[in-house]
C-alpha cells in the first residue's frame, strides 16, 4: 500500500467518481483507475460498487475511507514537522542560564524566538556557570549563558563564544548619603557592610568579586552572604549594605538602588554562550544569532 493509492482513494470518493478526481489531480482517469485496482488488489476486495453511478463505497470502502484519511493527514503533519524543524520553527530547545543574564540578553532572545518559532518548546533552567558545562554533556541543556570574572577553564568539548563585557560597578541604596557621588573610593566600600552573592561553594563570581576590591586597597567585611542576585539587590535597597554586579544590571535601572563606579576597579565580568562542540543543532544555532545580535547593539 502506497499513500499515493490512499490519495487517489480518497479523491475519488470526494468527487464522487474518477473523472472528476482526475481532474482535481491534474491525471488522466486511467491513472486514477489504475491505482484504485492495485489498491484493490492489495485489499484482496472491491472499495467501490461500480455497477451504480454515481460509484458508491462498499462495506471495505466505508472502512476505509475515514482511516485513509487520518493516515493521509498524520503524513502530511509529519512532514510539516519535519521541514520546520530544518528550519528551526519546530522542535525542543534547553537553555540553561546564570542569574544575572536575566537583566541583559536572556529575556528579549527567548521573546524574539517564541515570536518567530512560536512551535518550538522553550525550556529555561538556571545553572551556575560552573556547572553548565556538565549539562550540556548530560543533555540537560542544548546552550548555556553564563558569566565569569577572571579566567576560566575552558573544556575541551564545549565552544565558548564571547557576548560582551560587563564593567563591575557598586549598587548602593539611594537613601545612602554616599549614592548622591559620581563614583565611591576603595575607603567608601570597606565602610559599608558587603553583600556576597551567590551564597554557593561552587560559584567563583564570590571570591573575585572580593578579590577586585582587595586589589585597589578596599579591605570590605562580609555583612551578608545572598544566595541570588535578586536577594542581593534587596538587601541593598534595604540599606543593609553593598554590592558588585555588571553594568547589564544598572542598565536596568530601579529607583531604589544607584550604580557607581569604583575609584580603581576596572574588573570586567564576561558574558558567553557555550554549547557542545560539533553537536549540530539548528535552534541553538538560530538562538545563538539572536543572542549575538543583541550583544552587538549593547557595544
Amino acid at each position: 500500500m502506497n499513500l499515493k493509492s490512499l490519495r487517489y482513494f480518497c479523491a475519488v470518493v470526494e468527487a464522487e467518481g474518477s473523472n472528476l478526481a482526475a481532474a482535481k489531480l491534474h491525471v488522466v482517469p486511467a491513472a486514477v483507475s489504475m491505482q484504485i485496482i492495485q489498491l484493490e488488489g492489495l485489499l484482496g476486495g472491491k472499495l467501490f460498487d461500480r455497477s451504480t453511478r454515481p460509484m458508491k463505497l462498499t462495506p471495505l470502502g466505508r472502512f476505509l475511507y475515514p482511516k485513509a484519511k487520518a493516515v493521509l493527514s498524520d503524513t502530511r503533519r509529519l512532514f510539516e514537522e519535519a521541514q520546520d524543524l530544518v528550519s528551526g520553527h519546530f522542535g525542543w530547545l534547553s537553555i540553561g542560564f546564570t542569574r544575572s543574564t536575566i537583566f541583559s540578553v536572556l529575556p528579549e532572545a527567548v521573546r524574539e524566538l517564541s515570536a518567530t518559532s512560536p512551535r518550538v518548546r522553550i525550556d529555561l533552567t538556571e545553572i551556575l556557570t560552573e556547572h553548565q558545562g556538565e549539562a550540556l554533556r548530560s543533555g540537560q541543556i542544548h546552550v548555556g549563558l553564563a558569566r565569569t570574572i577572571g579566567t576560566f577553564s575552558a573544556d575541551e568539548g564545549l565552544d565558548f563564544i564571547h557576548l560582551f563585557d560587563d564593567p563591575l560597578l557598586a549598587a548602593i541604596s539611594s537613601i545612602n548619603p554616599l549614592s548622591r557621588r559620581k563614583m565611591l573610593s576603595p575607603k567608601d566600600m570597606a565602610e559599608i557592610a558587603f553583600i556576597s552573592y551567590p551564597k554557593d561553594p561552587n560559584s567563583s563570581f564570590a571570591r573575585h568579586a572580593l578579590q577586585a576590591l582587595e586589589e585597589v586597597g578596599a579591605k570590605v567585611h562580609v555583612g551578608y552572604e545572598a544566595k541570588e542576585i535578586h536577594t542581593a539587590l534587596g538587601l541593598v535597597a534595604a540599606g543593609l549594605g553593598v554590592t558588585l554586579v555588571g553594568k547589564s544590571v544598572a542598565d536596568n535601572n530601579r529607583s531604589d538602588i544607584r550604580f557607581l563606579p569604583i575609584r580603581g576597579v576596572n574588573t570586567i565580568a564576561r558574558v558567553f554562550a557555550l554549547r557542545k562542540k560539533e553537536t549540530p543543532h539548528r535552534l541553538v544555532d538560530i538562538f545563538l544569532d539572536i543572542v549575538k545580535a543583541q550583544s552587538r547593539a549593547r557595544s
